[in-house]
């Protein structure tokens, strides 16, 4: 069989799960896989997005998809008036159909594997990101904040119209929000480690603290391990200390805004005498279950219906314009002694807190979503099981099913 009027798509036979969306009339219909929604920053680049449509076109004049990068920096229920408190970042428009010759790009292996298999129908396009935009990240709202939550976040819209001018109506269009992340590099930082020596007015000797980390790079919800050395040859009492991990945020926009926020603490009545010696190693673990309630706090894009973590740390590269950047993130431990009738003394330890590389694996090198915009007619056509490992592409007929599909199937492709 050589033509295609209708199917339904399988990504791997043991992720069966899916997010469906459809436009008010349900003209539109779309279809994105649990695996995973997000386009991969690596430290080299950025993995281009690619997809494939299938329709019958003559049902269409022309398909057109954006990819917006866009900051919000205000809540969505202020907007008044027609103005905005949002500024696009990044804005492509691609003809998806019909195909601009000039804008042709090296097919992928599962591209090339759906039009082998489904000849005519298919339009395979693809999204080239920019290596200096920002990655998804969410401000938490406060409880009785309503609207769009304040960030950066990346939405893909199809639609159908004569010219990509034109304004886009609800009924001919799909919107979906996808994520872009960062994993961490390969090869870590100097381990990080801060001291600091403090005099004191009637003591002949300072006060010495000495504190670092067991590495630079940690990923979410690893326990962070500080060591601490004081060397008290004061005539003072260290009464207590005080060890937390901070995340700071920096509002990188028309001025720069820099928030702090604890996201684990831990005070310890440790005491270190005059004339002593104190060394020890606390344990830290930031979660985001134990921060639900702080307003303001950064987070990776969140999408619908799932649940997310602390924001990753921004990796800047060299040269980098901060305003395209939106949110900058970073984190520090802080650890403070509390000096009696001497005021406090402390050091901070920058580390990066990201998420790992994931393992290669066929699924997230050969799937990433795909859409589904189903245009209703009378006409009955047969429906389509898809399977996609790594090796091949079978399908197998399921179903009947009234009207035929428009499909986008976007992956990510392994430099």
């Amino acid at each position: 069989m050589t033509s295609l009027d209708g199917f339904w798509f399988q990504q791997y036979i043991a992720f069966l799960k899916g997010i469906i969306k459809q436009t008010p009339r349900g003209a539109l219909l779309i279809y994105l896989s649990d695996i995973p929604r997000l386009a991969a920053n690596q430290h080299s680049g950025v993995e281009p997005l690619s997809f494939l449509m299938l329709f019958h076109s003559f049902l269409l004049s022309s398909v057109f998809v954006t990819l917006t990068c866009a900051f919000r920096y205000g809540r969505e229920d202020l907007d008044v008036l027609g103005l905005t408190f949002r500024k696009d970042l990044f804005v492509a428009n691609i003809q998806a159909f019909p195909p601009v010759p000039e804008d042709k790009k090296r097919l992928t292996r599962l591209q090339e594997r759906l039009i082998k298999k489904l000849g005519e129908h298919a339009h395979p396009f693809t999204f080239e990101i920019p290596l200096n935009l920002p990655c998804s990240v969410t401000l938490q709202p406060g409880p009785e904040d309503t609207g769009k939550a304040c960030g950066v976040d990346f939405e893909v819209k199809a639609f159908c119209s004569e010219n990509v001018q034109d304004k886009i109506h609800k009924r001919n269009s799909v919107r979906l929000v996808i994520r872009k992340v960062q994993y961490a590099p390969e090869k870590p930082g100097p381990q990080p480690m801060a001291e600091t020596t403090r005099q004191f007015l009637m003591s002949d000797k300072p006060l010495h603290l000495e504190a670092s980390l067991d590495k630079e790079i940690y990923y979410h919800g690893e326990p962070i391990s500080v060591n601490v050395h004081v060397t008290n040859n004061t005539n003072k009492t260290v009464k207590k200390m005080k060890i937390s991990v901070r995340q700071y945020a920096d509002i990188c926009l028309f001025n720069t805004a820099q928030y702090r926020c604890p996201v684990a603490t831990e005070e310890t009545d440790d005491v270190v005498a005059p004339s002593s010696t104190f060394c020890k190693v606390y344990t830290l673990t930031p979660f985001l279950n134990n921060n639900r309630e702080k307003r303001g706090l950064a987070l990776d894009g969140k999408l619908k219906h799932e649940d997310t973590n602390l924001a990753s740390s921004t990796l800047l590269r060299e040269g980098a314009n901060k305003e395209i950047l939106g949110i900058i993130v970073s984190y520090k431990v802080k650890v403070k002694l509390v000096v009696s009738r001497g005021g406090d003394v402390h050091v901070e330890l920058p580390f990066t807190l990201m998420h790992p590389k994931p393992i290669e694996d066929a699924i997230y090198r050969d799937g990433m979503f795909l859409l589904l915009c189903s245009i209703f007619t009378s006409q009955v056509f047969n429906v389509f099981l898809f399977s996609i490992n790594q090796q091949n592409l079978t399908w197998s007929k399921m179903m009947n099913y009234n009207g035929p599909l428009i499909v986008f199937q976007l992956q990510t492709r392994r430099q």
